[in-house]
């Protein structure tokens, strides 16, 4: 299958990320602290200095970690500065659910690449884009798998969000934690411009477009070899 979706690997373990680097199918990188804690990463900079070293030429997100945008300010000029391919993720609110649009604005206005993150509304996508207008290169990240994971369908939110972006050419849309597989071929569909996936998802690439009888053979053959291989009997 042809994918115009661009692929972005999500994750922050090290042999993952350059695994996934060397992947032609694999266009960028998100990652963020909750990833980065769960891979044991204990120095936020150096670990992103790091892998810096060997992607310099795809686009890669860092997230500020503060919940004052004085700081969080600081911060992203800090991360924007250590690469031209650095994007930094400003959550859509803070833990107060104060707007981040001021900062995002000012972000913008400096040069700053940003990644505003966290959204799963359409409104909150909406509500920001303002803040993006004079952007050189912005990305909006909208956690459709959560949106999904809630018992609502992402979909039609996500196809607004598309609709929406055509007035900002310089902005693109992330479809952001996918939980299947086929959540790539849905953002393909709609014209979403890139879908951020961990790498069990991006492994499961190869079987896009597979022969569905072929494939329950081979689920008939791994169940049958399994109970081979474990000694069962009745």
């Amino acid at each position: 299958m042809k994918l115009k979706v661009k692929l972005f690997a999500d994750g922050a373990e090290r042999s993952g990320m350059i695994e996934m680097y060397h992947n032609p199918l694999i266009s960028g990188f998100t990652t963020n602290p909750t990833l980065m804690k769960k891979a044991g990463v204990m120095d936020y900079k150096g670990f992103a200095l790091d892998i810096l070293k060997v992607i310099k030429d795809k686009p890669i997100s860092f997230e500020v970690f503060s919940d004052d945008f004085s700081e969080m300010e600081k911060q992203s000029i800090e991360i924007a500065s250590w690469g031209n391919n650095v994007y930094v993720k400003i959550p859509i609110t803070n833990t107060r659910s104060e707007s981040s649009f001021d900062l995002v604005k000012r972000l913008t206005t400096s040069g700053i690449k940003v990644n505003v993150t966290a959204m799963l509304t359409f409104e909150q996508v909406k509500s920001i884009l303002p803040a993006l207008s004079d952007t050189k290169g912005a990305y909006v990240s909208v956690f459709a798998g959560r949106i999904a994971d809630s018992g609502q369908n992402p979909l039609p939110i996500m196809q607004k969000c598309v609709e929406i972006l055509r007035n900002y050419p310089n902005v693109e849309l992330i479809w952001a934690s996918p939980r299947e597989l086929y959540n790539v071929v849905q953002a393909n569909s709609i014209g979403c411009h890139i879908l951020t996936a961990t790498n069990d998802i991006l492994k499961k690439l190869p079987l896009l477009g597979k022969n569905l009888i072929e494939y329950s053979l081979e689920t008939v053959k791994m169940f049958y070899n399994d109970a081979r291989i474990a000694g069962y009997s009745i």
